[in-house]
């Protein structure tokens, strides 16, 4: 079969990306009822066009890890998905390097056709639900994760503590994704990351019989961070020339490469599934929040609404959370195993003006086709590993 690359550069102004998406979120329609099974999804093609320096960055903005916005989700329902010149922009992207120096890059959409072209409408029809007005909703369903047999093994070992207070995951063997307010507030960076820096869970020993050396009889007296510095960052450029109470919300996430490998296993990213295709409709994720310092919570619930970008949800948390990557186990057909994935990324704890009367939603942001091409690109630097979704 014949493989066809197509710009999309002639799609007229006016012409929205709700075709585009669509065509891009086409699965097939072979399932196993008795197993959720990671969709097959037809990916775009994220490339940079050109890139232009920037002045050096200024760290003023203070960390935020609550973020403000008045549009709910029937709002952002109502909002219209982005052209195709505006998505360009949007998911063009602001690169800041260690010494200070930073970089735009712009970005080209591209779709690889192999002849089946007929569009199909969204997948997702979420339906509004009500909400309590807590950040901790009932009964805190949080726990915390003690013992270094489950801190450092998988998948609680993906979660890493980032030095302005978020958390992150690891995404590959040099990346960590998290959310783009945790390093930006839309305008500048945050003070402190010039200097970022990656925190690592490992065991703490007594009487200084801790180390690589140690014997195996040395018992840990607790956890503590070891820190990597972060080489270079990216934002969406949606993120930093968007409002909260716009199309800002939706592009809340950011990649961080470090100046090393830090040798752990690490989750992949994958396109956001509708909610309804969840395994019992539930996302899980872990971070360290505020309220408990020095201790990795975890945390799973139910997804109660969902936009073509965002996922609202009561998942309990408290600041520092922000930034964890949001993650399901599915069944992955052709290596016939269980696999779990990223998903979103945990914005955060977000009040919302619903008519004069504030509301409170917990809300992570999907990793659409576009995103997951965008973040892949960053990782890989390869379109061609960035495919499969």
């Amino acid at each position: 079969m014949r493989t066809v690359a197509l710009s999309m550069a002639g799609i007229p102004g006016l012409f929205t990306l709700l075709v585009l998406l669509c065509v891009f979120m086409q699965v097939s329609p072979y399932t196993v009822p008795w197993k959720p099974t990671w969709p097959a999804y037809r990916l775009p093609v994220v490339l940079p066009q050109s890139t232009l320096n920037l002045a050096k960055a200024d760290f003023d903005a203070k960390a935020k890890l609550e973020v403000s916005s008045s549009c709910g989700p029937q709002c952002h329902k109502g909002t219209p998905l982005p052209t195709y010149e505006e998505a360009k922009q949007y998911l063009s992207y602001e690169t800041l390097y260690a010494n200070g120096s930073r970089t735009e890059t712009r970005v080209g959409i591209y779709i690889l056709s192999n002849g089946e072209g007929r569009a199909r409408g969204r997948d997702s029809e979420a339906t509004g639900r009500s909400r309590r007005k807590r950040q901790i909703y009932g009964y805190d369903g949080r726990f915390s994760i003690f013992g270094k047999d489950f801190l450092l093994n998988y998948p609680f070992s993906t979660s890493v503590k980032l030095s302005t207070g978020c958390t992150g995951t690891l995404v590959a063997e040099k990346h960590v994704l998290t959310a783009a307010h945790c390093i930006h507030d839309g305008k500048t960076y945050v003070k402190g990351t010039q200097k970022l820096r990656v925190g690592f869970l490992k065991p703490k020993y007594k009487d200084g019989a801790g180390g690589d050396n140690s014997s195996s009889s040395a018992m840990p007296d607790k956890m503590k961070f070891q820190w990597i510095r972060v080489k270079r960052t990216h934002v969406p450029k949606g993120w930093i020339k968007g409002n909260a109470n716009d199309i800002g919300m939706d592009y809340d996430y950011a990649l961080l490469e470090l100046k090393k490998p830090h040798k752990r296993q690490f989750m992949k990213i994958g396109v956001s599934p509708p909610a309804k295709q969840l395994p019992g409709g539930r996302i899980h994720f872990s971070g360290y929040d505020n309220d408990r310092p020095g201790n990795l919570v975890y945390r799973f619930c139910d997804v109660k609404d969902e936009t073509y970008d965002l996922l609202y949800q009561q998942c309990d948390a408290q600041p520092g959370a922000s930034g964890s990557g949001v993650y399901v186990r599915m069944w992955k057909r052709p290596q016939q195993k269980w696999e779990r994935k990223i998903i979103g990324i945990f914005s955060g704890h977000q009040w919302v003006d619903m008519n004069g009367s504030p509301q409170d939603f917990n809300v992570a942001v999907r990793i659409t086709p576009l995103k997951y091409a965008q973040i892949c690109y960053w990782i890989k630097g390869n379109y061609l590993d960035c495919r499969e979704g």
